[in-house]
């Protein structure tokens, strides 16, 4: 690997297992009598971002090149679906070092945040929309911005300016994006409490009064198109370059970290690849601004290492 990503890999490494140290309730649940697995979970995470940054959709093509050229970094690397069971079973610690490194982010505590959703589709086939082991949670929708319509999951996240993922929600595309933003808002109370005055910025797809008096309840400025009837809403100005960086930040989930690829075909699997690339974005954002880099989002110093292998 490259400089840059031998760095991230080694200080992301060091910082997962000392977080799982401190935190052993993140650890998956294991019996008290049996064998250690070979592979620590810290290792496991690991391998998992830089699989995403790597553009391996593909398991089975991550795991060859693993054993070809990171043997180095992880003396034992189990069978693919060793893997994924691993992996399918990490969601929650996935999450929550996901939480904790974006804590030690600057970029976390900024004053502004972005929400929006975006289509991830689950499959194309009139049969697999039958026979997935998704029916009852994926459905099909709309995508306004490719005009199309989709079978799979919506995925909503709130992020910073800078990229960085605050919280996300997947769900039935056809569930109104308001009532999922207000779901996203009450499991953030917490990080609201301490962070003080907040402002929301979003598109035309949260416009409601109810939806308006619940922000100003939470003590949140809720920064979004007005409709025909409305006067101008403060902030309007701001909306057009914001909601830019938003889709952007989606892009570089799809275009660069292949969230459209991700190939799950349970629900287990598929909140799993969502959020190893969540994780991976976060990681790559930590990264850059420990580093000092000058666009917090970018993943270009890593390129050059995924055309080499793709």
């Amino acid at each position: 690997m490259n400089a840059d990503l031998d760095a991230l890999a080694t200080a992301l490494y060091v910082t997962i297992d000392d977080l799982l140290l401190a935190n052993p309730d993140l650890l998956p649940e294991r019996p008290a009598v049996g064998i250690a697995p070979l592979l620590s979970d810290a290792e496991l995470l690991t391998m998992a971002v830089l699989q995403a940054l790597l553009g391996f959709a593909n398991e089975a093509r991550w795991i060859r090149h693993a054993r070809r050229h990171l043997t180095a970094m992880f003396p034992y690397i189990p069978a693919r679906s060793g893997y994924n069971k691993r992996l399918r079973e990490a969601t929650s610690m996935m999450s929550g070092v996901m939480r904790m490194i974006a804590m030690r982010c600057a970029s976390r505590h900024d004053d502004l945040w972005l929400i929006d959703s975006t289509p991830v589709e689950c499959g194309r086939s009139r049969e697999t929309a039958k026979r997935s082991d998704l029916v009852g949670w994926a459905g099909y929708g709309y995508c306004a911005s490719h005009s199309r319509y989709f079978w799979g999951l919506r995925l909503h996240l709130i992020a910073t300016p800078s990229g960085l993922p605050i919280a996300f929600a997947l769900s039935d595309p056809k569930i109104d994006e308001r009532e999922i933003a207000r779901d996203l808002l009450d499991f953030e109370l917490a990080l609201l409490a301490r962070h003080g005055g907040q402002t929301l910025m979003a598109d035309k797809g949260y416009r409601s009064k109810e939806l308006d008096s619940f922000m100003a309840d939470l003590g949140i400025e809720l920064i979004r198109p007005a409709t025909k009837a409305e006067p101008e809403r403060p902030g309007q100005r701001f909306l057009k370059p914001f909601r830019q960086v938003i889709e952007s930040v989606n892009q570089t989930l799809k275009a660069q970290l292949d969230l459209e690829r991700h190939g799950a075909r349970t629900s287990a699997g598929v909140v799993a690849r969502v959020l190893q690339r969540l994780l991976a974005l976060t990681a790559a954002i930590w990264h850059n601004e420990t580093t000092n880099r000058p666009v917090l989002r970018s993943l270009t110093a890593f390129d050059h290492q995924r055309r080499a292998w793709n």
